[in-house]
């Protein structure tokens, strides 16, 4: 059993830890709540973008060619995975490292084998992780997370959209969780490039309205198609930053729940060992006084 002393230094540490995990637990609370605010700003935006870009590419179908629609045979695929700069948020980095691993190997195992698959990292514990594994690892962006805007963001997208024009990758798929509330995030995979095709048997009339371009419709499609896919990386770092302050939000609840059992049952333990140790003491002096008596 253990000593008195060292059951209270554990308790003390335990207390100490749950207080930890509680701060921790706040500020990430506070954290989400404006998180939470951006996407939820950011997601009709992008939405009503996406239908913009729908809705004139159906107008314009054929009559518009754009360098980010070629679709070629996908020998070199580059994957866009976002994770985190910090850890201590539960599965959320990890389902992000084994869904882009389960991607590459159901997926790409011939390119991975050719030496053809490289990952473009968002956070730095992707970024350490597919080191680690031994993978092609590109434009390391840690640090975007301490002060996120578009801004920050959108050299990453820029970089997959360069190597497509210029034919380092022949295609480009972003993985990200995706936020749904505090306890639960969603690993999505979507194809970044080359753009797909958007259905259009389910389009209203105002979709195939008759629109007045001004300028072009060419220099609309060509300046509304980089703005898309570049918010289109922003809003999948919006959800990932979201979805990492919940899960560390829940991850810390959890911690600080399970220091509280275990703190319980320290204090059992040591009112235990107290009581044996009081035990034992008055045995010897009651042993110490039948021998005197005795003498």
């Amino acid at each position: 059993m253990a000593s008195l002393k060292e059951v209270r230094s554990r308790i003390t540490s335990v207390s100490s830890t749950q207080q930890i995990t509680k701060a921790m637990k706040m500020v990430a609370a506070a954290k989400l709540r404006r998180a939470q605010d951006n996407i939820m700003r950011m997601r009709p935006y992008a939405e009503r973008l996406g239908d913009i870009l729908a809705n004139l590419s159906t107008i314009t179908e054929g009559s518009v060619t754009n360098v980010y629609s070629e679709k070629r045979e996908p020998n070199r695929i580059l994957i866009i995975a976002v994770t985190s700069d910090r850890g201590l948020a539960g599965a959320f980095n990890s389902n992000i490292i084994k869904g882009v691993t389960t991607l590459i190997k159901e997926r790409y195992s011939r390119q991975n084998a050719a030496g053809a698959v490289t990952i473009l990292t968002i956070g730095r514990k992707g970024n350490e992780a597919f080191v680690k594994r031994g993978y092609k690892v590109i434009g390391d962006y840690t640090g975007i997370f301490t002060n996120l805007s578009f801004d920050t963001v959108r050299g990453a997208a820029e970089r997959a959209m360069d190597g497509f024009v210029a034919r380092e990758f022949d295609k480009v798929e972003l993985v990200y969780n995706e936020f749904k509330n505090v306890a639960t995030q969603i690993v999505r995979t979507e194809q970044f490039l080359p753009i797909e095709e958007q259905a259009v048997e389910n389009k209203t009339s105002a979709a195939v309205a008759d629109y007045t371009f001004e300028p072009s419709k060419e220099e609309i499609i060509q300046e509304l198609i980089p703005k898309s896919l570049k918010i289109q990386v922003y809003k999948a770092v919006l959800e990932s930053n979201a979805s990492e302050h919940g899960a560390r939000m829940t991850a810390m609840d959890k911690a600080t729940e399970n220091a509280g059992e275990l703190l319980k049952q320290l204090r059992l333990t040591y009112n235990r060992t107290r009581q044996a140790a009081i035990t034992k003491e008055i045995l010897e002096i009651v042993g110490g006084a039948e021998a005197l008596a005795a003498e």
